[in-house]
């Protein structure tokens, strides 16, 4: 069957390739499920393992096929399996366990192992292909209700669990009831953060470069928040206009804005750094202003990454209510699909080229 593959180390390689079908069996226990892919969702993260920026093949195999962003429909299951039935909808977590106890316990994205395992990204092929065997423990049904949103459920659980931990870390304040946030970025993950802290009734500002409107701040206003161009109203100007934040989400991708967000934080406030930045910036920061602002106001700064099923679950229960509060509006963020794996070209032309491209996903096969 086709697939869509990198020969990771190796920029540009990105190819279309015939590999085995999966087999249910492979799965032990009867807990396989076959899946016929829909639909996959492609960003920055397989543009730069084309690039040859990471990324890693399995054992035994000189290619990695991508993606890992997968929405597709459930054709056959093992004998035990009892979360789904064929023709559902689903998706599939991405990481996978090792063995330090937090895999074990089903944390798998909290793993304290420098090697680490996720389908499309590392050491496991990705859903850029026809068919695929998961294990019941990894595949996450769907609401039919929210197949039109299809391969933003990845997306969206990254951005749940990012929220969801900084409010378990902030149990340590006994109350804590933000009421403003800031979020830095309107990529995918920064739109969907904003939809979660609305929801959760804060007063949200959306941060990104270009002065609107366009459909950036569309969504944005569609989800009853605040867009502010930063070409605008610096990141400090916001501050002095409205004060500074209980909680800020940094979905942007730059480092220097990571730790420029960090005098941005009100007093017992959570900062959240969801960026991967593999470059070699470097840049000055005031440090003992942040040092002691940051002791004696008791601030908090956390990394999140990834998300396990938990999240997806999460994360899909807010995209229903999203949907219900703020109609039309998600879907927007849908904006460039591909047809077919054939389309790969076009795939990578759009996440190189295309700066208005919002989220680019492959229609793999018809419904």
């Amino acid at each position: 069957m086709k697939a869509i593959a990198v020969r990771p180390g190796q920029a540009n390689s990105v190819h279309q390739r015939d590999i085995r079908e999966p087999d249910i069996n492979s799965i032990p226990g009867g807990k396989g499920i076959r899946i016929k892919v829909l639909k996959v969702g492609v960003d920055a993260t397989d543009r730069e393992i084309n690039d040859a920026l990471y990324g890693n093949p399995p054992k035994g195999d000189d290619y990695l096929v991508l993606g890992h962003e997968c929405f597709g429909r459930v054709e056959e299951v093992g004998a035990n399996v009892r979360l789904v039935r064929p023709g559902d909808y689903v998706t599939a977590t991405v990481r996978r366990p090792g063995g330090s106890i937090y895999d074990t316990i089903g944390t798998y994205d909290m793993t304290s192992e420098e090697t680490y395992y996720e389908r499309g990204i590392n050491l496991l092929h990705g859903y850029l292909t026809e068919q695929i065997v998961d294990s019941e423990e990894y595949v996450v049904r769907v609401p039919t209700g929210l197949k039109h949103l299809h391969v933003l459920m990845e997306p969206m659980s990254c951005a749940a669990k990012a929220i969801q931990q900084a409010f378990e870390c902030q149990r340590r304040m006994k109350v804590w009831r933000p009421q403003r946030a800031f979020v830095l970025g309107a990529g995918q993950i920064g739109l969907l953060s904003t939809l979660v802290l609305r929801l959760k009734g804060l007063d949200v500002y959306t941060l990104a470069r270009a002065p609107g409107p366009h459909l950036k701040s569309e969504i944005v206003g569609g989800m009853e928040a605040h867009y502010v161009s930063t070409r605008e109203t610096s990141l400090t100007d916001l501050v002095a206009q409205v004060g500074k934040a209980d909680l800020i989400v940094d979905a942007t991708g730059s480092s220097s804005i990571a730790f420029e967000a960090m005098q941005a934080l009100g007093h017992n406030g959570a900062l959240v750094w969801t960026s991967i930045t593999g470059g070699k910036k470097q840049i000055e920061v005031p440090s003992d202003k942040i040092n002691i602002e940051w002791v004696l106001g008791n601030k908090l700064l956390l990394g999140s990454v990834n998300a396990n099923r938990e999240h997806f679950e999460s994360g899909i229960k807010d995209m229903a209510l999203g949907e219900v509060m703020y109609p039309g509006v998600l879907q927007k963020i849908l904006t460039n699909p591909v047809d077919g794996l054939e389309g790969y070209a076009e795939m990578m032309r759009l996440l190189v080229e295309d700066q208005s491209a919002l989220k680019v996903f492959v229609n793999v096969a018809d419904d």
